[in-house]
């Protein structure tokens, strides 16, 4: 047996001719059974009904408004009945001349308000009581069904019962979020009351927006959740689309999806998702990301459920991870327009900004100095200060909107309060944006943004120690390479995730009254204790 919602098929079933079409298009081989709700009393009633009207000539059950059913003597059977059965439905839309729906050619426009985007997050989120990402599919296809003048009557329901879940009742048409929230409220007054048992309300944030600039845009509480909204109703724009040229699109009243979406078995599914991760919701952006302390963190904060947008110089961190909720992109933190069109990037992926991790840098070879060029020192001061005040400047805006506050965790040195011979360029730069980071604290603890710094020392699994250095650094102290690698009180080696594991729990709850902290990991260092 198999089971499938079929596009071609409930895009016959939602229309006022629904089980005229489904006869039309397959005679008396398939059972139809009116719609009803899922579940024991749907099993019933199929078990009164299709004995009565199925004969031999019966391979399939359409349930109106919900899917169809297939069945045969063996798997392959099953499955090649399903294939023909909606093929016989797909024809019935190409005679009806309701199939092809032709290309979208709505251009898209240019890169929309983000700071729009970052804002309409935010009130989705405080509508649903959570952080939520909020992912934009803008292409010709979602734009032109948002700008359709009739868009506000034609998406007036899910195509098929089951992606109420996922997607609510009704999209949200436009950003006017406060006014989504009193009509769910309306709905849910109206209807719970008719319920056989009381029901508590569930968030009244939208999944699905619609708007003619966004063109689709999906939420949840992970990119995952945003991601299976967004393909459910792509495909019910189509379905949509269809059913309109077939005499009208007509979804199940609000009362059926309302029992749907209120079902004790879906309830006890939600219930079964346990706790969110912690970040659950929440955007983080990291620098330097491709390698050492910048990959760590980024692993530990995708481990507690944010989504992460990666910079690096370089491109191997476009792949240095093959899922939904990570964004690498190749970017010189030195260049405005690169900074800027990576911010862009991952405020259209993922909605907006709550966590951003300032790591990237660079540690040359060590040189005194009376040896040192003016040119060696800017290059130091454009990579580990320069570039960070620039995505400073960039982010705050969009800091200033996460919804449960903005956390900006530095990635400092060791040598800030112990700098080292022949270090000169880099203890300055890094001296310099401990002193920017602070300042940022003292500015920004009014918009809620917590700013800390992380001090850390030895950590030789990261791109800028590389062999020359270490031994370079290591002659300086008169020390052979492997007792410069653990020189510290504890005698224990630094990690890089030793300390990405800090940044993200400064980003967490536990650290939620601290700002302005600057917090050494470097395993107990005499000078600078």
């Amino acid at each position: 047996m198999d089971h499938t919602h079929a596009d071609a098929v409930v895009t016959l079933t939602n229309n006022p001719d629904g089980e005229a079409l489904v006869r039309e298009a397959y005679g008396d081989s398939v059972v139809v059974i009116p719609y009803i709700m899922p579940g024991f009393d749907l099993a019933r009633l199929c078990a009164e009904r299709f004995p009565a009207a199925a004969g031999p000539q019966t391979v399939g059950m359409v349930l109106l408004n919900h899917g169809i059913f297939s069945f045969g003597a063996t798997a392959r059977e099953s499955y090649e009945r399903m294939i023909e059965l909606v093929r016989r439905a797909e024809a019935v839309l190409e005679r009806r001349g309701a199939w092809s729906l032709g290309p979208s050619s709505e251009p898209p426009t240019e890169t929309p308000d983000l700071l729009a985007i970052a804002r309409l997050r935010g009130e989705i989120s405080r509508a649903a009581g959570a952080p939520m990402v909020l992912v934009s599919n803008r292409n010709p296809r979602t734009l032109a069904f948002s700008r359709r003048e009739d868009v506000s009557r034609i998406a007036q329901g899910p195509a098929t019962p089951d992606h109420v879940i996922r997607t609510k009742r009704l999209p949200l048409i436009g950003r006017d979020v406060e006014a989504y929230v009193e009509e769910y409220r309306g709905y849910f007054d109206a209807h719970a009351p008719h319920a056989a048992v009381p029901k508590t309300m569930l968030d009244a944030a939208p999944r699905v927006v619609l708007d003619p600039e966004l063109g689709l845009a999906t939420a949840g509480r992970t990119v995952k959740d945003a991601a299976i909204a967004a393909e459910i109703y792509e495909h019910t724009m189509d379905i949509i689309e269809r059913a309109e040229r077939l005499g009208g699109y007509r979804a199940l009243p609000a009362r059926d999806l309302f029992d749907m979406e209120y079902w004790d078995l879906e309830q006890a599914k939600l219930a079964k998702a346990g706790k969110p991760p912690l970040f659950a919701g929440e955007v983080a952006l990291v620098t330097g990301a491709a390698s050492g302390i910048g990959r760590a963190a980024v692993e530990a904060l995708l481990a507690r459920g944010a989504a992460v947008v990666g910079l690096d110089v370089d491109p191997k961190v476009e792949a240095i991870f093959s899922r939904r909720d990570f964004l690498g992109l190749r970017c010189d933190v030195t260049v405005e327009a690169e900074v800027t069109g990576a911010l862009a990037r991952g405020i259209e992926a993922f909605g907006g900004l709550d966590l951003l991790v300032l790591n990237a840098g660079i540690f040359p070879a060590a040189r005194k100095i009376s040896e040192l060029s003016l040119a060696e020192w800017d290059r130091v001061m454009r990579v580990n200060l320069d570039a960070n005040l620039l995505l400073l400047h960039l982010a705050h805006p969009f800091l200033k909107l996460a919804p449960a506050g903005g956390r900006v965790v530095v990635i400092g040195s060791k040598n800030v309060p112990a700098p080292g011979p022949g270090a000169a360029a880099y203890s300055a730069s890094k001296a310099a944006l401990h002193q920017l980071a602070r300042v940022a604290a003292l500015e920004w603890g009014k918009d809620g943004i917590r700013v800390n710094v992380l001090h850390p020392n030895a950590v030789f699994d990261t791109g800028v120690w590389t062999d020359e250095v270490l031994a370079s650094r290591a002659a300086a102290y008169g020390l052979s390479v492997e007792a410069y690698r653990r020189n510290n009180v504890l005698g224990v080696e630094v990690t890089s995730r030793d300390v990405a594991e800090l940044a993200a729990e400064l980003c967490g709850p536990r650290f939620a009254k601290t700002t302005g902290a600057w917090i050494p990991v470097d395993g107990g260092n005499e000078r600078v204790i």
